[in-house]
C-alpha cells in the first residue's frame, strides 16, 4: 500500500493542474449509432398496417427476395403493399406498380376463407405471376 504525503498539490495532477471535467462523448455516439442501426433494421416491420396472423408451418425457407406483397386479411380485405386493391385489378396493379416483376409474396391470415385465397391465387396465376406464400415458423421444429 502506497501513501503520498504532500508535495503534489493535494492529489491533483503532477504539475498542480486542476482535474478536467469534460464529458466523454464516445459512449453516447456508440449508443446512438447502435439505436440507429436497430431502427433501420426494424423499420420495414412497421410498413404493414393490416394485422395478419400468417399460418405456422414445420419447415420454413427464409428468403431475401424483394417482391411485391399481396396481403389478405381474415375479413377478406385485399391490399397490394399499403393500398387496398380490387381482386379484378390485382394483376394490372402489380404490373403497373412493379414493372418487370414476375413473382409476388402472398400474406394471408390463417383464418381467411380458403375460397377467397383460392380466388386470389387463381387471379395471380392467370396473370402469370409466381406466388410465394408467407408463413411463420412453428417453433416446435425438428
Amino acid at each position: 500500500m502506497a501513501i503520498s504525503v504532500g508535495g503534489n498539490g493535494g492529489g491533483r495532477g503532477r504539475r498542480g493542474a486542476p482535474p478536467l471535467a469534460e464529458i466523454n462523448v464516445t459512449p453516447f455516439v456508440d449508443v446512438a449509432l447502435v439505436l440507429l442501426i436497430i431502427f433501420m433494421i426494424t423499420a420495414h416491420v412497421m410498413e404493414y398496417g393490416i394485422e395478419i396472423a400468417v399460418p405456422k408451418t414445420q419447415t420454413v425457407e427464409s428468403t431475401t427476395k424483394e417482391l411485391p406483397i399481396v396481403s389478405l386479411s381474415k375479413t377478406g380485405d385485399l391490399s397490394l403493399g399499403k393500398n387496398e386493391v380490387n381482386i379484378n385489378k390485382l394483376v394490372e396493379e402489380v404490373r403497373s406498380r412493379y414493372p418487370g416483376q414476375e413473382a409476388v409474396f402472398v400474406r394471408a391470415d390463417g383464418q381467411v376463407k380458403y375460397e377467397i385465397l383460392a380466388q386470389v391465387l387463381a387471379a395471380l396465376g392467370k396473370g402469370k405471376l409466381a406466388v410465394n406464400l408467407v408463413t411463420q415458423p412453428d417453433g416446435g421444429g425438428r
